[in-house]
């Protein structure tokens, strides 16, 4: 085969184990804290059951594979090191070449034999072991470098009722030896689907075609058990990737005990908390909750011309149900405090915060939600020109949020979740921007309140013809610190009694009215004004524009959105 690949210049299998990786390794800018004593959380290992793991981050570089055309982006394969006795590896790791290294790799302890009696375990009670050896491997991929040396991609085979975790990399022909990585017994573990792609080479002159995916658990969200191991999943076939050869982990243990508790919640709060920061020309700021219902909101109720007053805490709303569209909110009748109530209250505002598992219990999702009375309307961008539209994208009732996605092995950041308006993007922590130690900045922007992770103009449309609807996102006076300014108003995994939930977050329906207008006439007033060949694009354009554009919608609430339980959309 013509090759992709770049020896390391340890081509000798039994070198690679005693010389760490000098790829330089991200770190947040501040070391942790040492975090209260708590049950499981950053003790540095979490039981999972059967088994027990740890994270390892450590690594040995086994060789690189680097397209020799094209704009293919290189990757490095990486071996654990520095396992603790009785741990094993279940995969190896692979990122791409143009990052600081930056992921981990589970490692596993069969503990079936050492459990508690009483401890709260679900599933099997086979004899089996929980992990063993596999048969043999599958070579999956193999490739002649520049430098005339070899890389090789093995899958193991499992005995009949386990499953591989991840592939094996060498740099010489013969299988790995068996004891390299451990299968895991199949009812400990749970499906996995292929996420991002790392690596994807596709050769017009050799036919040849092989891709490399990160792995993620097929279900996901609060309640799900899978558990990611850091490793890959590579196929030359692209509909491979929708039936994965491999597995991850599952969470048999129903206490959860990695989860912080409440005080190491706070902590962590205190020490990640981001900065919110809106734009310097933002007309429409954020406020509690309380203080919009204090300050003039109105409920309605279908068939009623007459809005009632809402009291601070929401308690006479309609709480629970679903959105029947039967209620909703709206601002005052008079265009004086209709205003005023529009341009929110900054010195009220609080983040609304919502803790949950993720990753079977392996990681803890800060959910942080900010609520505006006002969204204004939007700025369509097209070349060097800008329009602001009247109406279009206006609506009343704003509900944003970001997530943090901390690590229960070490109570580290490991990602970010922006939320952009009907989508969003998670973020690796070396992606941020900090403030103030290891808290992340998260720029709000103007009129619309999406959360982006740096300053400057993002597109909502077509980034390549640089024509959609802009969301400028700069620094100001106008912020909120989160680490200070929050409430917690959620976090179920750690029962009943801890938190009273708000009355306002069991109101099911819309926070605005529905108004529905022709946007069309003033669209086309726009694109009567624009040159010949942007008028067609901006045309084009307008069907990919988000439906609540063509008229006024509020959003429902925090647990009204499929993140609440669910994982986050991207």
């Amino acid at each position: 085969m013509s090759g992709w690949w770049e020896c390391c210049g340890s081509c000798d299998d039994s070198l690679y184990e005693d010389f760490p990786v000098e790829k330089t390794r991200f770190s947040l800018p501040s070391p942790l804290p040492q975090w209260q004593e708590g049950q499981g959380f950053a003790t540095g290992k979490i039981c999972l059951g059967e088994i027990e793991v740890i994270k390892i981050t450590k690594f040995s570089e086994i060789c690189s594979c680097d397209p020799l055309r094209g704009k293919e982006k290189g990757v490095t394969f990486y071996k654990p090191v520095e396992i603790p006795d009785g741990y094993f590896c279940l995969g190896h790791y692979c990122q791409q070449n143009d990052a600081q290294l930056r992921g981990y790799v589970l490692v596993a302890k069969d503990i079936s034999t050492t459990k508690h009696q009483g401890d709260q375990i679900m599933g099997s009670t086979s004899d089996s072991p929980a992990l063993v050896k596999p048969l043999n491997y599958s070579l999956i991929w193999s490739a002649d470098s520049r430098n005339n040396g070899q890389g090789y991609i093995w899958l193991p085979n499992a005995p009949a009722g386990y499953k591989p975790m991840g592939f094996v990399v060498t740099t010489e022909s013969d299988e790995p030896d068996l004891k390299e990585v451990r299968c895991v017994r199949v009812d400990l573990t749970e499906s996995c689907e292929a996420g991002d792609v790392i690596f994807d080479i596709n050769s017009f002159l050799s036919k040849d075609e092989f891709q490399i995916w990160n792995t993620r658990p097929r279900e996901r969200g609060m309640f799900c058990k899978g558990v990611p191991v850091g490793t890959f999943f590579c196929s030359r076939n692209q509909s491979s990737k929708d039936d994965l050869n491999i597995a991850c982990l599952k969470n048999l243990d129903l206490s959860l005990h990695a989860m912080p508790n409440l005080d190491q919640v706070h902590a962590l709060i205190k020490h990640y908390g981001p900065t919110v920061f809106f734009h310097p020309d933002e007309d429409y700021l954020p406020s509690s909750v309380s203080w919009f219902f204090e300050n003039g909101a109105l409920l309605y109720i279908e068939g009623s011309d007459k809005g009632l007053d809402i009291d601070s805490k929401g308690s006479n709303l309609p709480g629970g149900g679903w959105n029947d569209g039967k209620f909703w909110l709206d601002l005052p009748d008079d265009d004086k405090n209709s205003d005023y109530l529009k341009s929110g209250n900054i010195e009220s505002a609080e983040l609304y915060v919502h803790i949950k598992p993720a990753s079977g219990g392996t990681f803890t999702d800060i959910a942080m939600w900010i609520f505006c009375p006002f969204n204004g309307p939007s700025t369509l961008k097209a070349g060097i020109l800008n329009y602001s539209f009247k109406r279009i994208g206006q609506h009343v009732g704003d509900w944003e949020h970001f997530t943090l996605r901390l690590s229960n092995f070490t109570g580290e950041l490991w990602n970010a979740y922006f939320s952009e308006h009907s989508g969003g993007e998670w973020l690796d922590a070396s992606e941020l921007e900090f403030i103030e130690g290891n808290k992340p900045i998260v720029y709000s922007s103007k009129s619309g309140h999406a959360s982006f992770p740096h300053p400057g103009c993002y597109i909502q449309g077509s980034t390549k013809l640089g024509i959609g609807l802009r969301n400028d996102c700069a620094k100001s006076k106008y912020f909120l610190d989160s680490s200070t300014k929050y409430q917690i108003i959620a976090a179920e995994y750690l029962g009943d009694g801890i938190f009273t939930e708000p009355h306002w977050l069991q109101y099911m329906r819309e926070w605005g009215p529905t108004i529905v207008y022709n946007s069309l006439s003033e669209l086309e007033k726009i694109l009567r004004h624009l040159p010949f060949f942007i008028r067609f694009s901006v045309e084009n354009l307008i069907e990919i524009f988000p439906t609540e554009l063509y008229g006024e919608e509020g959003p429902t609430g925090p647990k009204e959105k499929d993140n609440w339980v669910g994982d986050e959309r991207c």
